[in-house]
């Protein structure tokens, strides 16, 4: 292991794109869907929301020595893998807003088991990992990491790290405004809701994708772990869910984007490393 994940081997100057990989899932998928809170979606359409985006943030290079790794295997060295990985995303945008002499609030990790409350009302393990813009908390249940392992073959460090980076791309929506444009929009028309909220959980996927990139930079990563990351965003693509729980695929009922769009704009951050690459809102996804 080097530092506290493992590598991407390349034949290149920059991060290459990683294969894309399918595993068996159960119908228990479904209880696995990374959600950010108070979101829903589907593919269709093109959307646009007006004001600024991730595009007024600079490219990533990779701010600050990672954290100590961890050994594996007990709910303590979970936590503080999880707990690092978490800091290390918040040092990295941090810095990039800092550098764009931009506002930043930070985000808070929560960490819960069964249930929890936040100011986004009570919520239980099945919701999944979520973020509360009211509170700006990243939640997580740890348990949530051994279920995606168990029930559908895809796990790993690198699973764990795109998750708590998907959650925390919620963050930086909600501090440069896209989610309350987004929330205004959807009052507006409603029946464009599900349309825009895919794009917003996509653009999580690339603004995660953002982060990766710097532990490419930083050579903290090995072999199979962009592979890692690529698993665990096929098996909570909506079409793979709808089909493994036995459902007919419907993308009007979408909440967070097929498997390949998930995991294409997860890439799209990885090999850029650009922000301003994460633009979900115009154009085809």
């Amino acid at each position: 292991m080097s530092g506290w994940v493992r590598e991407v081997s390349t034949t290149s100057n920059h991060p290459p794109a990683a294969r894309r990989r399918s595993g068996v899932v159960t119908a228990l998928v479904a209880l696995v869907v990374i959600a950010s809170s108070c979101s829903s979606s589907s593919h269709k359409s093109q959307s646009s929301i007006d004001g600024p985006g991730p595009e007024k943030l600079p490219t990533l290079p990779g701010p600050t020595a990672p954290p100590s790794p961890a050994v594996p295997g007990t709910p303590e060295a979970q936590l503080q893998f999880i707990s690092g990985v978490f800091n290390d995303i918040q040092n990295t945008w941090s810095n990039a807003f800092r550098q764009s002499r931009l506002p930043y609030t930070p985000a808070t990790l929560r960490t819960f088991t069964s249930t929890v409350g936040t100011s986004c009302g009570v919520q239980s393990s099945e919701v999944g990992p979520f973020y509360c813009p009211a509170d700006k908390t990243v939640n997580l249940d740890l348990r949530f990491f051994t279920l995606l392992w168990q029930q559908t073959g895809a796990g790993g460090d690198f699973a764990e790290a795109y998750v708590v980076a998907h959650e925390m791309g919620h963050h930086i929506q909600s501090v440069l405004g896209i989610s309350s444009r987004v929330a205004a929009a959807d009052q507006q028309n409603p029946a464009g809701a599900n349309a825009l909220s895919v794009r917003v959980e996509l653009q999580a996927d690339c603004l995660a994708g953002v982060w990766a990139h710097t532990t490419y930079t930083r050579s903290l990563l090995q072999p199979g772990d962009l592979e890692q990351a690529l698993g665990a965003a096929a098996v909570v693509g909506d079409d793979f869910i709808q089909q493994m729980s036995g459902g007919q695929v419907e993308p009007d009922s979408w909440t967070h984007g097929s498997s390949a769009q998930r995991q294409r704009w997860l890439t799209v951050g990885f090999d850029s490393g650009s922000p301003n690459a994460c633009d979900t809102f115009s154009g085809n996804i």
